[in-house]
């Protein structure tokens, strides 16, 4: 109840054109993952400073992952009760101390909890963003709310590495300048989401949308162990390039550029997103093939440029590996999601992304405890042969699946 009312007391202001808003929210979204990135090229940086293991690097990593997880499952729908508005207020404030936290840092413990912070706020305003988007979308073109709430996050990921990069090496006190910069951001998304419009209207008993809803309808078992490999497959590739992206451009391709490091994060994600979007018309089924193996392809080619020390195949690695991060993705979640009826969809789009951000996670703390004990290159040859190894299987198994619908 006290969410709810505070959203019935929240005084009238102008509001912004549903247009404006629109935009403003796609830009919100797209800085929300910007920050989430952009401690990727400072690990080492830390690292260096404070004397921390490659374990407690990636476990950084992955305490942001879970904690936004949790959120996300347990708050994930909260605004479709209580309001777009007051969530975001709510999300965004927090995720404001999240960037207060990293600028005073000057530990592995408020490391720690910076991530988790940061985590907690992005897992519940990611949701309410998205919806927000296909409430706010063009009448003329209604796709535009979905395709953006997609597009963003990865573009905001590749945008938020590539500028912490570029902060870190050419800008001055590397370790904060970024965070107070987003500080400014979010104080401004928090004003433009304060004024915006809302388009829910509070409900009673909120508190039931805090109830985590998870589950596989019957119709969707099969492709959704058909597709389990490659969701793993994808956003495992993914952990590992947030959390030892930066580190494996400086140890093994021997340069001290920290943009560098930032561009191995964008080679993947930037890649990931406009494949997202290039191939939003095609067969689910086709498209989910095709990313398979381009995800396959890619990994080989990145594991030959490590191993030669060659850059130029590492990067084109990335940028193959990036194609078939989008695709496999993208055609996974519609192959799985289109066989759901719509009463349960909810739930399986839940169990979608608990798995994917569980292998976005826990494989990148996995790496973390091999690299201190086999070293870097080795643990990333076996990291990214299993990679591989799954995205074929998937291949595999939808190729098996189709076969027996036949």
């Amino acid at each position: 109840m006290l969410l709810a009312d505070t959203a019935a007391t929240i005084p009238a202001v102008r509001r912004l054109p549903h247009t404006a808003a629109f935009w403003a929210v796609t830009a919100t979204l797209a800085f929300l993952l910007f920050a989430s990135s952009a401690p990727s090229p400072l690990y080492v940086v830390y690292q260096q400073r404070w004397h921390f293991s490659p374990l407690t690097l990636t476990s950084v990593f992955a305490v942001y992952v879970l904690a936004l997880l949790v959120a996300l499952v347990f708050a994930g729908s909260l605004s479709d009760r209580v309001g777009r508005r007051p969530v975001l207020l709510g999300a965004l404030s927090v995720q404001l101390v999240a960037m207060v936290l990293f600028g005073v840092a000057h530990g592995v413990g408020m490391l720690f909890a910076a991530r988790i912070v940061q985590g907690f706020a992005t897992g519940v305003a990611t949701g309410a963003l998205s919806a927000t988007l296909i409430d706010l979308a063009p009448e003329r073109r209604p796709h535009l709310g979905a395709l953006l709430s997609a597009a963003a996050p990865p573009m905001g990921l590749a945008l938020g590495a590539l500028g912490s990069g570029l902060l870190v090496q050419y800008g001055p006190d590397p370790l904060r300048l970024v965070y107070w910069l987003l500080v400014v951001v979010f104080a401004l998304a928090i004003a433009v989401v304060y004024a915006m419009p809302e388009t829910v209207r509070a409900t009673h008993g909120w508190t039931s949308a805090l109830m985590p809803r998870i589950g596989v309808p019957p119709e969707a078992r099969t492709a959704f162990l058909a597709v389990t490999p490659v969701l793993i497959a994808t956003w495992a590739l993914g952990g590992l390039y947030l959390s030892l992206g930066p580190s494996l451009a400086i140890a093994l391709l021997h340069t001290t550029s920290h943009v560098t490091g930032g561009l191995v994060i964008v080679a993947l994600t930037a890649t990931g997103s406009a494949t997202a979007i290039l191939t939003r018309a095609g067969h689910p089924e086709r498209v989910l093939l095709g990313g398979a193996a381009m995800l396959a392809l890619g990994v080989g080619v990145t594991l030959l440029g490590l191993n030669t020390e060659t850059t130029a195949l590492f990067f084109l690695g990335s940028v193959v590996a990036g194609v078939g991060f989008g695709a496999g993705f993208s055609g996974a979640f519609k192959t799985v999601v289109a066989l759901a009826p719509p009463t349960e969809r909810a739930s399986l789009i839940a169990a979608i992304y608990v798995l994917s951000y569980l292998g976005f996670a826990l494989p990148a703390v996995a790496a973390g405890v091999a690299v201190s004990h086999a070293g870097l290159l080795p643990t990333t040859n076996v990291y990214g042969s299993v990679v591989a190894a799954l995205a074929l299987a998937a291949m595999g198994l939808t190729l098996a699946r189709r076969i027996r619908a036949e």
